[in-house]
């Protein structure tokens, strides 16, 4: 099968991410609809990930910056029958070593996929790391 990465944000399907977050992302399920779209409007990148044959939208990131030095990497899926098919590690690698922010520091919160953000030179954090948890 053959894929289609773009980084135009014109060409992202929000209904298809909006479903995709609001029911199988561990940590977007609590977002309402709202509070995805202004994350899609205010976002400073996302790129897609489309199948050629049907154009339908397999995978997802997002990011959020200063455009200068930093960069958080958010959102990040492929659809799980798409894995195992180096989807993920191009999505990756367009958003950060391909991209504007390829100079960049850039962070994540995750609580799997260690292996395959290691790749792209994450690491564990480091003891200047301070992490202030969401209002309960």
């Amino acid at each position: 099968m053959d894929y289609e990465f773009d980084d135009d944000p014109s060409r992202i399907q929000r209904d298809v991410v909006w479903q995709w977050l609001s029911t199988e992302a561990y940590w977007g399920t609590t977002r309402t609809r709202a509070d995805v779209e202004a994350q899609f409007d205010s976002a400073w990148r996302m790129v897609g990930v489309y199948r050629t044959d049907t154009g339908e939208q397999i995978g997802f990131a997002r990011a959020v910056s200063d455009g200068v030095t930093f960069a958080y990497l958010a959102d990040v899926y492929v659809r799980v029958e798409h894995n195992g098919r180096g989807v993920a590690q191009h999505l990756l690698s367009l958003m950060i070593d391909e991209g504007p922010g390829a100079a960049f520091r850039w962070v994540l919160f995750t609580r799997d996929a260690h292996t395959l953000y290691e790749r792209f030179g994450f690491e564990a954090p480091d003891s200047t790391a301070m992490v202030r948890p969401a209002a309960s």
